[in-house]
C-alpha cells in the first residue's frame, strides 16, 4: 500500500514558515539590501536560475497567460510581465504577496494579479505556461509528481526547479534530519534529475545552477493540449 501523501502537511508548514518566520529574511534576500556573503551568493544563484527558466519560454509572451506558482516577493512576476504576459502570481504567504504588490512597477500592475492560494488549485484556471521556481523543492517524490501532474493539467508547459541530489546537498539534508530544530526552515528534499525524468512522460532537464549554498536544476514538463 502506498504511503499517504504528505503534500498538504508540507504545504501548511511552508505557509507558516514563509508567512511569519522567514518573511523579513526573504524580503531582504530578494531586494538589493546588504546581506551576508552566503546570502549574496544565494541571491546571485536565484538571479541566474530565473534567467534560465525564462529561457525555456518564448521571448515574447504577449497575449499569453502565465502562472507564477510560488511567486514569493514577485521577481518572476515582474520578469514575465515585462515580456508581455498576463501573470497570475500565487503564493501561500500573504506577507510576501504584500511585498510583491509593493514592488510592482506602475506600468505592469494591470498585467499582474496576486493571489494567496495553493499553486495547484485547478480553480486558478487554464494557462499557457506555469513557472515554479524553487517552490517544489520541499516535496518528496510522490508529492512532487502529484503536484506536477496537477500543474500539467493547467498548462502545456511547466518550467520548474528541483534541488539536485549532490553529495554536499545530501549531507546537508541528512544533517538536518539528524539534528532537528522546531524553528528550522522546512527541509529541502534533493532529487536525482534522472529519477525525475523517469517519473513522468514529457519531462526534460535544463541547466543546473550552483552558487555558494544555492543548488538548483531547471526542468520542464510538456503535456498535450
Amino acid at each position: 500500500m502506498a504511503a499517504p501523501s504528505t503534500y498538504a502537511a508540507t504545504r501548511d508548514r511552508l505557509e507558516g514558515y514563509f508567512d511569519r518566520t522567514a518573511s523579513k529574511a526573504w524580503e531582504a534576500l530578494t531586494s538589493d539590501a546588504p546581506v551576508s556573503r552566503v546570502r549574496l551568493a544565494v541571491r546571485a544563484g536565484r538571479d541566474r536560475m530565473r534567467a534560465t527558466l525564462l529561457d525555456l519560454l518564448p521571448d515574447d509572451l504577449g497575449g499569453l497567460r502565465v502562472l507564477d506558482a510560488g511567486c514569493g516577493p514577485g521577481e518572476m512576476c515582474v520578469a514575465l510581465a515585462e515580456r508581455g504576459a498576463e501573470v497570475v502570481g500565487v503564493d501561500l504567504a500573504p506577507s510576501l504577496l504584500a511585498v510583491a504588490e509593493g514592488r510592482l512597477p506602475a506600468h505592469l500592475r494591470s498585467r499582474v494579479s496576486l493571489r494567496a492560494n495553493d499553486m495547484t488549485d485547478p480553480a486558478l484556471g487554464r494557462f499557457d505556461a506555469v513557472v515554479a521556481m524553487d517552490s517544489l523543492i520541499h516535496y518528496r517524490m510522490p508529492d512532487l509528481v502529484g503536484a506536477l501532474g496537477r500543474l500539467g493539467g493547467m498548462a502545456p508547459l511547466v518550467a520548474f526547479t528541483i534541488a539536485p541530489r549532490t553529495p554536499l546537498l545530501a549531507a546537508m539534508h541528512l544533517a538536518g534530519k539528524a539534528f532537528p530544530r522546531a524553528d528550522r526552515s522546512p527541509a529541502i528534499v534533493p532529487h536525482a534529475p534522472c529519477a525525475v525524468l523517469r517519473a513522468m512522460p514529457g519531462m526534460t532537464a535544463g541547466a543546473p545552477v550552483s552558487s555558494g549554498f544555492y543548488f538548483s536544476q531547471a526542468m520542464a514538463l510538456r503535456t498535450p493540449g
